[in-house]
């Protein structure tokens, strides 16, 4: 019997690692695995395409336009009119589903950096200021020729929070990092450039007035949003997101003209910036504000795997780098999924989406839909040509229940969703020449 038994181990440790010994060593750039070809994306259908869902919501999925370059985001300001932010900067109409070729005039001067993208936020009482905020990529040497907008004026904090150091709001603050410590894969851009955020108004053919009102310390644009506080949140990339005694990896809360809020979580602190709401963050892809609470709800794309959904709550560390649900590039997991003293998010993705945007239906045109979050996503594990769209059913306490994920066979990189005014949901492709897709039922 030992005997019999001595052959079986043998034979068990041979099948452990003969399987071992068979595995394939991926090609590396660095310690990160080159990407596959990835599966072929085919052409966009040029018809309507009819789609049977998991909760019965029938859905008909068109083009609504075309002539893009690598779009950003998008924001309703009117009835007719959408507009549309490109990676490099450049803002496109589209009226009546007519795409402008030409940008509209008045933007900020921008340039593409990195994963970053250019943003758009209306102000909480647009329909009667039209006020507009862009998040962008701004050159530190703008191009020649080129006239930038107004520079910010000076910080202005209250008495008893005035910080240790400038808060570089005219970018003299601290040195712009060479490389981000917070993105993905944590590549910084060639030109020097820091995120800035302007203020402009949209008198229906373009941007007057634009100025800056905030401009950070290095970095590159991301992501900004009103919170139902009618606070400005603002995402700044780069630098060492434990600290905070500077503003990289960490979401900024401002009022509507770039001042710092009293009632910031570190107002007062003479160890902390007191325009920081949050702190931890990895990536900056989207934020959106929750139609009920009013809370500011952000994604961030986890190292390879543990993508988040995370509710920003005033002065809460999320994490990064010290926790973390994915694994490193090389393959061995980042570090404990979860830690006492970090915030856990609310729903995450292992294997990566890629997440890329989030937003709230809230319309009555998809009403199976009605509550839904829905995020969009670039590929799926890291495989390209595997872009799709998730459907998140979350109950009365917040807590996820299912999710769906939809037009995965268009295989697609979805850059933005959002509803629009009509009650639809809009997309937008991330390609050289890219579409925005129009989601509507069926009958």
């Amino acid at each position: 019997m030992n005997g019999f038994f001595r052959l079986l181990a043998a034979a068990v440790m041979a099948a452990l690692v003969v399987p071992l010994a068979a595995q394939q060593d991926a090609p590396m750039r660095g310690n990160t695995p080159v990407a596959p070809q990835g599966v072929p994306v085919p052409p966009l259908p040029t018809a309507p395409v009819r789609y049977e869902t998991a909760e019965g919501q029938t859905i008909r999925v068109s083009v609504y336009a075309r002539g893009f370059q690598n779009p950003w985001s998008m924001a309703f300001v009117s009835d007719d009119t959408i507009l549309v932010a490109e990676r490099g900067g450049a803002i496109k109409a589209i009226r009546n589903g007519v795409v402008d070729p030409k940008p509209v005039p008045g933007a900020p001067v921008a340039v593409g950096s990195g994963l970053s993208g250019t943003d758009l936020a209306l102000h909480p009482d647009f329909e009667r200021n039209h006020v507009v905020y862009i998040s962008y990529t701004k050159p530190l040497a703008p191009p020649a020729g080129a006239a930038p907008p107004a520079a910010a004026p000076p910080v202005a904090v209250p008495p008893a929070a005035a910080p240790p150091v400038a808060a570089g709001r005219d970018g003299r603050g601290a040195a712009p990092p060479a490389a981000p410590g917070a993105g993905r894969g944590g590549r910084g851009a060639g030109q020097a450039t820091t995120l800035a955020v302007a203020r402009a108004t949209w008198d229906g053919k373009g941007f007057t007035g634009t100025r800056d009102i905030f401009v950070g310390e290095g970095g590159s644009g991301g992501p900004i949003v009103f919170g139902g506080d009618g606070m400005l949140y603002v995402a700044h990339g780069g630098g060492d997101t434990q600290t905070l005694k500077s503003l990289g990896g960490k979401i900024l809360r401002l009022t509507d003209e770039g001042k710092v809020p009293p009632d910031n979580p570190f107002v007062g602190r003479a160890d902390a910036r007191p325009e920081i709401f949050t702190m931890g963050h990895r990536t900056f892809l989207r934020m959106a504000k929750h139609p009920l609470t009013g809370a500011i709800w952000q994604i961030e794309n986890g190292p390879n795997g543990g993508d988040e959904v995370n509710i920003l709550a005033p002065g809460a560390n999320y994490g990064w780098p010290l926790v973390s649900l994915g694994r490193t590039y090389a393959g061995p997991w980042q570090g404990p999924f979860t830690k006492e003293g970090f915030r856990d998010p609310i729903v995450y993705w292992m294997p990566a989406i890629a997440v890329s945007s989030i937003a709230f239906y809230t319309g009555d045109r998809l009403p199976k839909w009605k509550g839904d979050v829905f995020v969009s996503g670039m590929r799926y594990g890291e495989i390209p040509g595997t872009g799709q769209l998730h459907r998140i059913l979350i109950n009365k306490n917040l807590e996820e229940l299912r999710r769906e994920s939809l037009l995965v066979d268009l295989r697609r990189r979805i850059r933005d969703v959002k509803q629009g005014r009509d009650g639809l949901l809009y997309l937008l492709t991330d390609e050289a020449d890219a579409v925005m897709l129009r989601i509507e039922p069926a009958e």
